[in-house]
């Protein structure tokens, strides 16, 4: 499988301001191409990449006044390599979280789920509950809404439909976690976000959009919620955003049966 992605971001910067990008492919893969490159007015500034946990890549950047341009480009050839779960990560992604509470829509999961015991088909229901209880609708939602506001509101974008997923499967005893991903075969195309939960000792993708194949997503970040796979972080200063353009392809789009058990790779 050949798979190119690529992003750019540009952003007005009106105060000097300490960002930090989350867009390059995790550490689980060895891209056979990439680039990062950041810009202020045309002219190249540094920046300096750290790794956060689960192979999270970040860059943070430093920039002055002016028009900022990053982009980020790779190629990869293969799969990459399979995310594993230590222990703390099983109670880590049991605990309800910023966007995610779990506790707050346990009794709303105990009453539509109760009766599920196997994880494999909980994760269905899951999926094909919350995609028939939310309509997509960009620009819907805040950068603040969590799962308990966006089932109120019964729409929202991607990373609302990641957190509600979240919440419900966390408040059924299914560690789960979000995933920020380039996702081939997505329209409009965009950062995506979708869940995942562990299961029969592996960590299977959910998204509840069936948007894009999940067997062609590309892992970026991941954690407990947005806070942790945002893919621009503004820790001083000032910075607006101008334009995000994102690009996914590969060399052949698969069909997906969403009652299958899918790993990203």
């Amino acid at each position: 499988m050949q798979r190119d992605v690529s992003s750019r971001i540009i952003l007005d910067v009106t105060e000097p301001a300490d960002l930090v990008f989350s867009v390059a492919v995790s550490g689980h893969y060895a891209p056979n191409h990439e680039v990062f490159a950041a810009a202020v007015d045309g002219v190249p500034i540094p920046s300096t990449e750290i790794f956060d946990v689960h192979g999270t890549r970040l860059h943070r950047v430093d920039a002055g006044v002016g028009r900022l341009e990053v982009d980020y480009s790779a190629l990869l050839l293969g799969a990459g390599d399979t995310a594993i779960a230590h222990d703390v990560d099983v109670l880590t992604y049991l605990r309800p979280s910023r966007y995610a509470q779990s506790d707050e829509l346990a009794a709303t999961a105990a009453a539509e789920f109760g009766g599920i015991d196997d994880d494999a088909e909980l994760l269905a229901a899951v999926s094909s509950w919350v995609g028939t209880r939310l309509a997509y609708v960009p620009g819907s939602s805040l950068p603040t809404d969590g799962a308990t506001r966006t089932l109120l509101a019964r729409q929202g974008v991607c990373r609302d439909y990641a957190h509600l997923c979240v919440a419900l499967l966390r408040a059924r005893g299914v560690p789960s976690r979000v995933v920020s991903v380039y996702a081939p075969g997505l329209s409009p195309m965009d950062f995506h976000a979708v869940t995942e939960a562990w299961v029969d000792d592996a960590w299977r993708v959910v998204d509840a959009t069936t948007l894009a194949p999940r067997s062609t997503l590309v892992r970026i970040a991941t954690g407990r919620d947005a806070a942790d796979t945002a893919f621009l972080n503004v820790l001083s200063g000032r910075a607006d955003l101008v334009d995000v353009t994102v690009t996914a392809t590969v060399d052949s789009l698969p069909d997906d049966d969403v009652t299958q058990l899918v790993s990203i790779s």
